[in-house]
């Protein structure tokens, strides 16, 4: 059975990643599928809020992917405070190849995109 993930990124800068780990989850010998719940476009803070948190109590494992402003991006703060509230394990990984990344805070290591790290920490 693959591991349930949810995607967390930086809607208003970022929203190409979830897609290109959407495509990753797809492969035959993925380990990990996603719980795609995410908004299309912005919604109202109360119906994303309550849609996010169910899709995180669905998922096993919340995975943030960072790129330059996710660090301080609202919603991903929120998602990984659900997460907590969850008692989620929460993974972060670089989003794009080039570039200075600044982790989330308080939510571990950081680590790069690759097909290796991927299959490791969301087995």
């Amino acid at each position: 059975m693959k591991t349930p993930i949810f995607v967390s990124f930086d809607f208003d800068n970022d929203k190409r990643l979830k897609d290109f780990i959407i495509m990753q989850a797809r492969r035959a010998d993925s380990p990990f599928q996603v719980i795609d719940h995410s908004l299309k476009e912005a919604a109202p803070e109360r119906s994303w809020e309550t849609k996010a948190s169910r899709a995180i109590a669905r998922s096993r494992v919340v995975l943030v992917m960072v790129g330059r402003e996710t660090f301080r991006a609202p919603g991903v703060l929120k998602e990984i405070a659900m997460a907590r509230q969850h008692g989620k394990k929460i993974v972060q990984i670089i989003g794009y190849k080039y570039g200075q990344y600044t982790p989330v805070k308080g939510t571990g290591q950081l680590y790069r995109w690759n097909w290796e790290n991927l299959k490791k920490i969301l087995a």
